[in-house]
């Protein structure tokens, strides 16, 4: 799985600049659509260009791409529920290729009728996961309208045992590729309520995270016993982890906190 920074339901308005591609914005909800770039255009030779923006995809094989085609007419989309840093990169590069097509942008109120199409998958693997302890959640917007995809786990353990228990969970990290770790957190008595973040910064070209979730539930389960750590909260809203955030891990802050 990629955790980080992506982008869903609004554009990057202070990151990327498009000549050619258009963004259009995730809904979510009932609606459920992805968030995508698409862009229309003319070419001269449009088997020469497919060829290129096919080799130009193998470099990206974390994107999605779907082309239709009507003569010298194409339809570029590339979208996904978490467009990461990556998926705007391919978008610079195929539009570095459009120019030295001289490819023309074409209206998408014109009619078109698409006579073939293809689309090229991301080649992720959808992840099980395995420990109901486990939240995949997203979060509030960040700077430049970025959303934060991050592993949460909700737990409460003895007082004394807190600080060593970070520190094994810091340990954890490095070992499961992860770069940002935090917490909330609600002291009571000798008991305190935890709620633990784990995520990554921005996602790039040559700089993607994959993170086997369920490798790290099966450590955190293993500090279980060694901590006296329990799953969820103890007590009600009360005693909720509102303290924080407090960083142990940080890469992006303006993106992940801000």
């Amino acid at each position: 799985m990629i955790l980080g920074v992506y982008w869903y339901f609004k554009f990057p308005e202070n990151l990327y600049h498009f000549k050619f591609f258009k963004f259009f914005e995730g809904i979510g909800g009932h609606a459920d659509n992805a968030a995508e770039l698409i862009t229309r255009i003319k070419v001269n030779n449009p088997k020469d260009f497919i060829l290129k923006l096919e080799t130009l995809k193998t470099e990206y094989k974390q994107a999605f791409l779907h082309l239709s085609s009507d003569d010298n007419q194409l339809v570029i989309t590339l979208g996904g529920y978490h467009l990461f840093d990556y998926c705007f990169q391919f978008a610079l590069e195929i539009e570095e290729l459009l120019i030295l097509e001289h490819a023309i942008s074409i209206d998408f109120s014109t009619p078109f009728t698409a006579k073939a199409s293809k689309t090229y998958h991301a080649e992720t693997t959808f992840t099980n996961i395995k420990y109901n302890f486990i939240q995949i959640v997203g979060s509030d917007f960040k700077k430049d309208n970025a959303e934060v995809l991050s592993v949460r786990i909700d737990c409460n353990l003895p007082l004394s045992s807190k600080r060593d228990m970070l520190h094994a969970l810091t340990s954890i990290c490095k070992e499961e590729n992860i770069s940002v770790f935090y917490y909330n957190m609600y002291e009571f008595k000798d008991q305190c309520n935890l709620m633990l973040f784990f995520t990554n910064g921005r996602q790039y070209k040559d700089r993607i995270q994959h993170v086997d979730v369920n490798s790290l539930g099966s450590k955190v389960r293993n500090l279980s016993q060694k901590f006296q750590l329990q799953f969820g909260h103890f007590g009600g809203m009360p005693y909720y982890p509102r303290n924080g955030p407090h960083v142990e891990l940080m890469q992006d802050e303006n993106y992940i906190l801000n």
